[in-house]
């Protein structure tokens, strides 16, 4: 069973003093008005931290008002306050008549969502809770409070066959943790198949899914078994379900809900036996209601969902990544400044955990010469071209500095130098085996294919 190695996980987390415990408050929200008048429900602190508000059956509270959006506003303890947010909603979140998109709860108020009006009270004192011990998930690592106590969840996941959806920002290790569910599962031992919906021409997406036969249109000569059948007996994730065209939703749900498919160009039903995960970066709620996805198809596949928090809310994390990023390349921990550090834990990340990645990989590979890239937020420093050292076979920072190029395509170039040479050295670490050097490698096999791909010669 692939996962990241022990002792460079030991090595990160050694490097912060990690939390058993943390304090918040308890609250609870009672419905006053609206057709769910009378329903409550309690954020405990240690069963229930976050809970979201909507109509969509994936909501902690599931309201049946028909003015509340499906996924209408989130409430989430943060200390001595509730912490509410607006996803959006068509008609709005008050509290005390007061429209708010991001703000924070004391108790008392009564917070309204279309014809549903909700109190808030503190109801319990401001004390310690438990957290879950473990820093992992597989390959998914996280000491925050956030992720930690995703942990749990995903290992009841991982030990059944149930649909999953994993939502998240872009950058945020959705199919790391796709591949994480299945390696943890009873599947482990078998295929692990990704389709990704956002990286095939529309007029091929049925044929990549379904396969098709021989003739079965101009340029397919011979057969082609698709990712349902290839990854018969294991797990299949379709990455970005939410950009899956809408005419394709119906037979992708009659396969689901079939166990069966039909190639391109064929007659016959195949049997398959695939445990299904799907990741987004979209709002697949949103997306019903406005009608650019299924609403059959989302209730077939959302039997579960896990939401993966943006970087920038996992307090803490960013250091430890940033030297577990570290040791996976064999740098020192002095490879990245303690002041370029305290200022990427104050940048939001954007590109969430795959953009820190790649600034830890820029830092080690090309050390000040990485400065003013958009993630250090430094200027970039003055370096005279001819005060450089004379260019030298092993010297790749000379060698590329010695062609006088632009600075971002010298960095550019940099970056791809190191990437190849981390790949094959990965790799002739694992005797070539792409899963072992991608789970080494702390990325998806995907990305390391892709990675390889890109650096061999054409």
């Amino acid at each position: 069973m692939a996962r990241e190695p022990l002792e460079t996980l030991q090595s990160s987390t050694a490097v912060l003093h990690l939390e058993s415990t943390f304090s918040a408050s308890s609250f609870a929200l009672r419905l006053l008005e609206g057709p769910d008048a009378g329903a409550a429900v309690t954020l405990d602190g240690d069963e229930v931290v976050r809970v979201l508000i909507g109509t969509s059956p994936a909501c902690t509270l599931r309201l049946k008002d028909p003015s509340v959006s499906r996924r209408h506003a989130t409430v989430e303890l943060v200390g001595r306050r509730l912490r509410i947010r607006d996803h959006d909603s068509t008609n709005g979140t008050f509290v005390d008549g007061v429209a708010v998109a991001d703000g924070f709860l004391r108790g008392g108020e009564v917070v309204r969502l279309g014809g549903t009006a909700v109190r808030v009270d503190e109801v319990g004192p401001y004390r310690e809770h438990s957290l879950p011990p473990g820093v992992q998930f597989g390959r998914v690592i996280g000491a925050s409070p956030s992720m930690r106590m995703m942990y749990p969840l995903c290992a009841r996941l991982a030990r059944s066959d149930v649909p999953v959806v994993i939502e998240g920002e872009t950058g945020t290790g959705k199919e790391q943790l796709a591949e994480a569910l299945h390696e943890e599962g009873s599947r482990a031992s078998k295929p692990f198949v990704v389709f990704d919906c956002t990286a095939v021409a529309p007029s091929l997406i049925e044929s990549e899914l379904f396969g098709h036969e021989k003739g079965a249109f101009t340029g397919s000569i011979g057969l082609r078994k698709g990712v349902f059948e290839r990854a018969d007996g294991g797990t299949l994730l379709i990455d970005e379900i939410g950009d899956l065209p809408l005419e394709l939703q119906p037979k992708l749900l009659r396969a689901i809900e079939r166990s069966e498919i039909t190639r391109v160009g064929g007659e016959r039903s195949i049997r398959v036996d695939v445990r299904l995960l799907a990741a987004t970066r979209r709002d697949l709620d949103r997306e019903v209601q406005l009608g650019r996805f299924r609403d059959d198809l989302f209730h077939r596949i959302a039997v579960t969902r896990i939401e993966l928090p943006p970087l920038r809310e996992r307090q803490g994390d960013v250091r430890l990544l940033v030297s577990y990023f570290c040791a996976q390349m064999h740098a020192a921990p002095e490879a990245i400044p303690h002041e370029l550090l305290r200022r990427w834990e104050d940048y939001a990340w954007p590109g969430n955990v795959r953009e820190l990645r790649n600034a830890v990989m820029r830092r080690v590979a090309l050390g000040d010469l990485a400065d003013g890239m958009p993630s250090d937020e430094g200027p970039t420093r003055a370096r005279s071209l001819s005060s450089a050292p004379a260019p030298t076979g092993s010297d790749p920072i000379a060698r590329i500095l010695a062609l006088d190029l632009p600075l971002a395509e010298a960095r550019q170039r940099l970056v791809e130098e190191f990437d190849a040479r981390y790949v094959d050295h990965t790799l002739a670490q694992h005797g070539g085996n792409v899963t072992r050097a991608a789970a080494a490698a702390g990325v998806a096999r995907r990305h390391l294919q892709r990675l390889k791909a890109k650096a061999e010669p054409r």
